[in-house]
């Protein structure tokens, strides 16, 4: 399964220039990758948000292209999400493996204002780490600038780069066997992705990879409100962002995958007293409803009527189910409405999910609950915070050697955070 190792995001909204993990093998200065369950924890008004949305932009961006990227989901525009009083483009880079062994592959964008003054990609690549990485070098073989560029073909390595290489210098700086496996390529529509474009075409193996890895990229703002509402019946494999599609995705696991429902089914009851089968009604509208059944009770209880707390616990626990989990699965403030004892809970069914086998995913939390936090471990935790001048800095919980140690003394994480352990000292 895919795994993203670093991320470094520049000029977006307060996140103004922060790195989480590594970027590349000569990244030295850096606390290790990105662990399969990562946390980031920090007060209201941080740039936590900032953070879960930059994912949802870049997904975006594949999706529909850069302007329409910057417009959606009420960001208000380019102008609304580069950095105050920043003049550089937008940048983000993603270092990351499609398997745990394979070499791993470095994604670079930057979207900056054209001549009319609306978004365009500005710069794309596309670098692989080489074989033997006592260098740290990488092979590009992507690299498209204002529209123009090229690509290498195929599984074989392309052009040997350092953090000057320009396109405009590649063609004299390859080989004549390099150059039968590249191409110039030019995109007509430089508000879309070139990987978007690539993505689906078999001779770019790799890039096709990268495409269908960020299309897999599962956001979740679940909200109880939402769940509740009555969808037209009809079976869908996986919950959208909000989750009002919470009757459509049981009554899919209901008829597709019996099995692995019924694992739902004992985990909710071990967790919820009461509950012992949850299932759906259609009604005469064809509108679909989900009954909990409490075993003190002769009726059913519906969506509508039950807690926030068991129907985000339910819905969480659905998606970790997913028959074809996505590769990376970002939740923001999972805590809101569950019972404080619950949240060590789903944070080590988040650990588990993320840890286990062939069907597991990268999980991204976003929290300000230290009860979540004691079930975490001082690498999987981020702490963010906000500078005098309204940005924002990230820095790793295992960084801090006092923390560390006293975790290994069996103190909880989440209670060294609320006894201000984690404030630094200068």
């Amino acid at each position: 399964m895919a795994q993203i190792e670093g991320i470094k995001i520049e000029n977006f909204r307060v996140l103004k220039d922060v790195t989480l993990g590594r970027l590349g093998w000569s990244d030295t200065g850096s606390s290790g990758p990105l662990t399969p369950m990562t946390a980031v924890i920090g007060k209201n008004g941080v740039g936590k948000s900032s953070l879960f949305d930059a994912f949802g932009f870049l997904a975006d961006c594949l999706q529909f292209g850069v302007e329409k990227a910057c417009d959606s989901r009420g960001r208000g525009g380019y102008d609304r999400i580069r950095s105050q009083g920043v003049d550089e483009p937008i940048k983000f880079a993603i270092y990351y493996r499609q398997e745990p062994q394979s070499r791993p592959i470095k994604y670079e964008l930057e979207i900056g204002k054209d001549t009319s003054e609306r978004p365009y990609v500005a710069r794309e690549k596309l670098s692989q780490a080489r074989e033997h990485q006592s260098r740290g070098r990488l092979f590009l073989f992507l690299d498209m600038k204002d529209g123009d560029g090229v690509v290498w073909k195929g599984e074989a390595l392309g052009q040997q780069e350092d953090e000057n290489t320009d396109i405009h210098e590649l063609s004299s700086r390859i080989d004549d066997k390099e150059s039968t496996e590249r191409e110039s390529f030019n995109i007509p529509d430089m508000r879309t992705l070139s990987i978007a474009s690539l993505g689906v075409l078999k001779q770019h193996p790799r890039i096709a990879a990268f495409r269908q890895f960020i299309e897999g990229w599962y956001l979740s703002y679940f909200t109880p409100d939402a769940a509740r509402s009555l969808p037209l019946a009809g079976p869908q494999e996986r919950l959208n962002i909000h989750g009002d599609n919470l009757g459509n995705v049981v009554q899919y696991m209901e008829r597709e995958h019996k099995s692995k429902f019924e694992n739902i089914l004992v985990n909710i009851a071990e967790k919820v007293p009461g509950i012992d089968q949850i299932d759906t009604e259609q009604t005469s509208d064809g509108r679909v409803l989900i009954r909990f059944n409490d075993r003190g009770f002769t009726d059913p209880f519906y969506a509508q009527q039950v807690s926030d707390g068991t129907l985000k616990l339910f819905a969480y626990l659905l998606m970790l189910e997913d028959p074809t989990p996505p590769p990376f699965i970002c939740i923001e403030e999972p805590e809101n409405g569950l019972y404080h004892q619950l949240l060590e809970i789903l944070a080590e069914e988040f650990r588990r999910h993320a840890k286990q086998g062939k069907n597991k995913s990268q999980i991204f939390v976003t929290t300000h609950q230290p009860y979540f936090v004691n079930a975490l471990k001082p690498d999987e935790v981020w702490i963010m915070e906000k500078e005098e001048d309204g940005f924002s800095t990230i820095r790793r919980a295992s960084d801090n050697e006092l923390v560390v140690d006293l975790v290994n003394e069996d103190l909880l994480l989440g209670s060294l955070w609320h006894a201000k352990y984690f404030e630094r000292t200068s």
